[in-house]
């Protein structure tokens, strides 16, 4: 049978109700309109679903048995478009965010204070790891986007967009106070204890590939997992940080620590929002993509 799903809705509230002019004020329709709808569906089926009484309608036993499977079935669907409906309006949902303890911190988290303060029922679960963990997270569907730092390799189903600029730099501690003021050649790190972040880094990658082209190679003294790390080594004089700035500014201003000159700087870079062009995001997702 192809019988108009309408009839059923029609059908389900005037069960409901035990009255077809209740089931048409629920409905906003006409009390006509809500009894012909009953007809075509007791005709569609062949079978009596309702007993007329003087105070309203009752179910015969065909009826109780199709009202036990619609009420399921209308109810299930009527749930479906309520957390349909909150999703649209923002009040439920989750996001999925990859991103570095940088990219967190200097750029992402005051994001993410205001997106709580303005949808609070949405879920936000952040994944911290390096750039290349996040962007291997995004491409295996496990983040809707994520926000990492240049360089980033060439690959066709990653949209990039440019979010701000960030510079890496050298700093030093009172141990290495002669070198303040000094405009340095690369090569002069040669000569000095280096601790800079691990191998699997983007910044640690993108530093050393800068230096290489200069005909510099780091042999750090310390490979540290967090760059908040390699302040504090640097802050004990164990040796000269190669850290992005944002993280050593603070000691710097305070006179703690100091920034190293080069004849050359390195080059400035960005943090970027990556996102997969094979898949769509959410109505949350794309809400905070628009704030950022």
């Amino acid at each position: 049978m192809n019988i108009n799903f309408e009839y059923y809705k029609i059908f389900y509230h005037v069960a409901k109700a035990s009255s077809i002019s209740a089931a048409a004020r629920e409905l906003c329709i006409s009390q006509p309109a809500v009894s012909q709808a009953v007809k075509a569906l007791e005709q569609a089926i062949g079978i009596e679903l309702f007993i007329r009484t003087k105070k309203g309608v009752s179910l015969t036993n065909a009826g109780e048995i199709l009202y036990s499977h619609v009420a399921a079935g209308y109810e299930s669907i009527s749930l479906g478009e309520q957390q349909l409906s909150q999703l649209l309006h923002m009040e439920t949902g989750e996001i999925r965010i990859g991103a570095s303890d940088m990219t967190l911190q200097f750029y992402l988290l005051p994001y993410l204070e205001h997106f709580h303060q303005l949808y609070p029922g949405i879920k936000v679960h952040v994944t911290n790891a390096p750039t290349p963990s996040t962007i291997n997270h995004l491409l295996s569907g496990n983040i809707d986007f994520g926000i990492v730092t240049s360089p980033l390799p060439a690959d066709p189903h990653m949209e990039i967009r440019q979010a701000r600029e960030i510079e890496d730099i050298f700093i030093a501690g009172p141990r290495f106070s002669y070198l303040q003021g000094k405009t340095l050649d690369y090569h002069d790190l040669d000569e000095l204890p280096i601790i800079c972040l691990e191998h699997d880094t983007s910044t640690r990658a993108y530093v050393d590939t800068f230096l290489s082209h200069e005909g510099v190679t780091l042999q750090p003294e310390f490979e540290l997992s967090t760059s908040d790390m390699i302040a504090q080594f640097v802050m004990r004089n164990l040796g000269i940080g190669s850290i992005m700035a944002d993280f050593a500014q603070s000691y710097i201003d305070r006179g703690d620590l100091f920034r190293l000159q080069f004849k050359k700087p390195i080059p400035k870079r960005h943090m970027c929002i990556i996102s997969d062009r094979r898949r769509g995001m959410s109505v949350a997702a794309n809400k905070l993509m628009e704030l950022l």
